[in-house]
């Protein structure tokens, strides 16, 4: 089936670890055959991969890009990805977010990289809602 994407003017996308920006105009790309593609909006770069959880998503996104080139890297950034996860599990005990992880580490395991990288984004306000929490009783600038 299809991919269809809807471009915003000057929109960048990746398709098979190659950049592309849209022209002036909205436009309608299809896909006809399997691509990796990435919108700019679900691109992270290297910099911004600074929370524990954009630290996993971070290779998952390299392995996904990579595995449409040949993916001589996967074996690095799969152990990226397992030391990252694993320190995320560590940390936290929702259940919920738990379950989440073991799907993702399911779907990468599986070679489903973009399913994966889409649970990953769903768990971002989860991680910044813990970041940002300040227990009752302690003063905020502490």
């Amino acid at each position: 089936m299809p991919l269809k994407l809807s471009l915003k003017p000057h929109e960048k996308f990746v398709v098979n670890g190659a950049v592309m920006i849209n022209g002036d105009r909205k436009a309608e790309v299809v896909i006809q055959n399997k691509a990796s593609i990435l919108r700019e909006k679900d691109i992270l770069q290297p910099a911004d991969a600074s929370t524990p959880l954009r630290r996993v998503y971070f290779p998952i996104q390299m392995m996904y890009l990579e595995s449409a080139s040949g993916g001589e890297n996967l074996d690095t950034y799969y152990d990226t990805f397992a030391e990252r996860m694993a320190d995320f599990m560590g940390a936290i005990s929702n259940p919920d977010v738990m379950a989440a992880c073991v799907a993702i580490s399911r779907d990468v395991l599986g070679g489903q990289y973009y399913r994966a990288l889409m649970t990953c984004r769903r768990l971002f306000e989860y991680e910044q809602e813990r970041l940002n929490y300040v227990p009752d009783g302690v003063p905020a600038h502490a």
